[in-house]
């Protein structure tokens, strides 16, 4: 037999358990603080954004001069067919114009200056590429400085055709 279970002495009925609060909300119901909004014809309109780009480099006051910047950088690159020629045609470009054009001086002077430079670099990975050839870095050497020579030349070339100046990197000043 199965005896019925005991009475409950007190004959409420539990409470359901409150949720939890979650912290940081804002009380329910309009913020007493807010200011109200002005109506919507009363606020200025905003100015148009103005347009940041800048200025397009100054053309040379001479466009033959641009054009001789161009064929004194670009000039290096007969160094491909003729040993030395990287130096000679630029410097022959630079003699033959710089009383000519007046900004041919000193753009001739960077670039015989970076030519002469990158040949001793190219000369000196030769030399060490030689005494280490055992080891897989100075081999590579003489070929990474012939790339950079290369894509220098372009950039300063490019440079020149747009008006812009172009200090070449790591270059000994000789001249």
């Amino acid at each position: 037999m199965e005896t019925p279970p005991p009475a409950d002495p007190d004959p409420t009925p539990p409470t359901p358990p409150t949720p939890p609060t979650p912290p940081n909300l804002p009380p329910a119901g309009p913020d007493p603080t807010a200011q109200p909004l002005p109506p919507a014809d009363s606020i200025p309109p905003t100015p148009p954004p103005t347009d940041p780009d800048p200025l397009p480099p100054t053309p040379p006051a001479n466009p033959d001069e641009q054009q001789w910047k161009v064929i004194l950088h670009l000039s290096a690159l007969i160094g491909f067919i003729c040993p030395a020629g990287n130096i000679i045609a630029p410097l022959v470009v630079w003699l033959v114009k710089k009383t000519e054009l007046p900004g041919l001086e000193s753009e001739g002077r960077k670039v015989l200056n970076f030519q002469i430079s990158y040949t001793i670099y190219g000369i000196a990975s030769v030399i060490v590429a030689t005494v280490a050839s055992c080891l897989i870095v100075p081999i590579v050497l003489p070929i990474a400085v012939g790339i950079v020579w290369l894509v220098f030349t372009i950039i300063g070339g490019v440079k020149a055709s747009n008006g812009e100046d172009y200090t070449f990197p790591a270059v000994i000043k000789i001249l």
